[in-house]
């Protein structure tokens, strides 16, 4: 699978968002400042999870089906992914 520039630039604002959760930490700001951002950055993480996942699931089943083979299996492999992603 090739991952996109979107993929990797969401993860880029991830990394940057982190970094600004540990200076609010560092800086003492309030614990109620401090969760939000946190739950931002995973929202921002679980939607990249949604994206990788989607687009591989995407590939995985044009390639079943351009063998003529079922997608049962890719489509179970996608949705354990998404679960263990939580």
């Amino acid at each position: 699978m090739e991952y996109t520039k979107e993929m990797k630039n969401r993860l880029k604002r991830v990394e940057g968002q982190l970094r600004g959760v540990l200076r609010m930490m560092e800086e003492d700001s309030d614990c109620k400042d401090v969760i939000t951002q946190l739950s931002a950055s995973r929202t921002a993480i679980d939607r990249t999870i949604g994206l990788i996942v989607g687009s591989n699931l995407e590939e995985c089943l044009r390639e079943q089906l351009d063998k003529g083979e079922s997608t049962e299996d890719v489509v179970k492999q996608a949705v354990e992914l998404l679960v263990k992603s939580r």
